[in-house]
């Protein structure tokens, strides 16, 4: 079978949702995680738009093997040398460098002729062969360009020496119909086209993202650009685990190889989830906490009797966890340290240490460990950002007959500082407190409680949305009680508004 290629844009355009950011760190650690799911491209950011891109970049580049590392680029020669300057380190790196080419982005945005854009995408090329022969071009928009116009810029920058051209549906506006007889138009037309591997970039606002994406495959494009669990700018991008698995279970009909190790999906996107704060939805496909339960008697009959009925793919082979009792009070840190590889984390001894104690007090409040509470966990204890605001103790009174109030002792900036107020409810109470004592006043723009797994003393994940500025923060937490989980995941918004905070006003400098 034909191989697609994998191109996962998960550190750059995925990290482009409100609140989503992530930091040196945090992108590293993801990239190990793509590095283990054998991802052929991993796009680690964008260099040139801020110092903090710049060393996440370089970083991985020196870090990461067995797959190419690129960074975005402009058609600028400023934005190609720094891109450079990161991945050359890295093994094979690719200069992704891009240009628009619709009217309406000529015109508006770009305030260029065609014929000058043309003559930017070949200088741009040519300029970044000179640092690598793997190099990459971009047509913004191309799904809303003149098909004659956009075969001229490819045909002409596969001549100036791209091996790769992406084709993107960058606003989502395409039809898998359409989209397929559109790439089939350019594998037809552009005569140089042999020269070059066909990508596809498609968003989601339509929810066709997917779907257009296998369209493009059937007809001829060879490599797909996506995210792990959809996530990326508006609606987000194509899904890396659906067209992975569209195309491993129904290899009949599309006869497409990958070399994806398709166990790891599952952990991976638990992994981008607990990073950046974006929840999965509980019916997302392949990855989703409901992708692989039956509720409905006949279904339930059904899969008893014989699984093929209600599942088309086993949820072993993306890495879903069926065992599930895990852990428990008893387990000692070997069992746990085994655990903890499986999830697909990777630690330091003291990390690792310092998880143990954290699981060995949960162990003690609950029955039952599961493994998503182990990934709770981990989040809450290692994958955080460093902290300028940490909440040392909380104290809420609430009731039908009584006026909710909370008292929260902080540290800040390492001071302790303590507080008491009141509220519509407890969770309020403890919110207008944290407020005081930080002095930020966020607008709360959404406030979710999903508990993680069954049980009176399941531990509630508690996401929330802030916003302050323009600028989106998300925090997660975890705990059995409900309002402190929710004091926690609101302190985590506001370490990690801090941090996007301080890297927005760096970006600016």
């Amino acid at each position: 079978m034909d191989t697609v290629t994998i191109f996962d844009t998960t550190l750059r355009d995925g990290e482009q949702s409100p609140g989503a950011s992530m930091n040196t760190e945090e992108k590293l650690r993801v990239a190990q995680a793509l590095e283990r799911l054998k991802v052929d491209v991993v796009e680690a950011g964008f260099p040139i738009s801020s110092p903090g891109d710049f060393e996440a970049v370089k970083l991985i580049a020196q870090k990461v093997r067995g797959v190419q590392v690129t960074g975005l680029a402009r058609t600028g020669r400023e934005d190609i040398d720094r891109a450079w300057e990161a991945l050359k380190g890295g093994e094979n790196p690719r200069i992704h460098t891009f240009i628009a080419t619709s009217p309406i982005h000529m015109q508006h945005k770009l305030r260029k002729t065609p014929d000058e854009v043309l003559e930017l995408a070949v200088a741009a090329v040519k300029h970044a062969c000179r640092y690598t022969s793997n190099v990459e071009f971009s047509a913004e928009d191309a799904v809303r360009s003149d098909l004659e116009f956009l075969c001229r810029v490819v045909e002409a920058v596969i001549e100036a020496g791209a091996t790769t051209v992406n084709i993107p549906d960058t606003v989502g506006y395409a039809i898998p119909s359409e989209f397929g007889a559109m790439i089939a138009a350019v594998m037809g037309r552009v005569p140089n086209i042999h020269k070059a591997v066909v990508s596809v970039h498609c968003h989601n606002d339509l929810g066709l993202a997917v779907p257009n994406s296998l369209a493009a495959v059937q007809a001829g494009a060879r490599q797909v650009e996506c995210t792990i669990n959809g996530i990326g700018e508006r609606a987000g991008n194509t899904s890396l685990e659906e067209v992975v698995m569209a195309l491993r279970t129904r290899s009949d009909y599309l006869p497409f190889d990958t070399r994806i190790a398709t166990e790891h999906l599952y952990p991976t996107s638990r992994l981008v989830s607990l990073v950046t704060g974006v929840p999965v939805q509980p019916n997302k496909a392949i990855v989703g906490a409901n992708a692989f339960a039956h509720e409905a008697g006949i279904h339930q009959d059904g899969v008893l009797k014989e699984k093929l009925t209600y599942e088309i793919l086993t949820p072993q082979s993306v890495g879903v966890p069926t065992n599930a009792l895990v852990l428990g009070k008893h387990s000692g840190r070997h069992a746990f340290r085994e655990k903890v590889k499986d999830l697909g984390y990777e630690l330091s001894e003291d990390q690792v240490e310092l998880a143990f104690k954290a699981f060995k007090d949960l162990a003690d409040k609950k029955k039952t460990v599961y493994d998503e509470d182990v990934d709770a966990l981990i989040a809450e204890k290692i994958l955080r950002l460093p902290d300028r605001f940490r909440m040392e103790y909380l104290n809420v009174s609430s009731g039908t007959v009584t006026v909710p109030t909370a008292t929260v002792q902080m540290m800040i900036d390492g001071v302790v500082r303590q507080e008491a107020g009141f509220g519509d409810g407890p969770v309020d109470a403890a919110f207008s407190v944290i407020k005081k004592l930080t002095r930020k006043d966020p607008r709360l723009v959404n406030f979710t409680i999903n508990s993680i797994t069954g049980g009176t003393d399941a531990q509630a994940e508690v996401s929330v949305r802030i916003e302050e500025e323009g600028v989106l923060a998300n925090g997660q937490a975890a705990d059995t009680d409900i309002v402190v989980a929710s004091a926690k995941a609101f302190v985590h918004a506001l370490n990690k508004l801090e941090h996007r905070k301080k890297k927005a006003f760096t970006a600016h400098l």
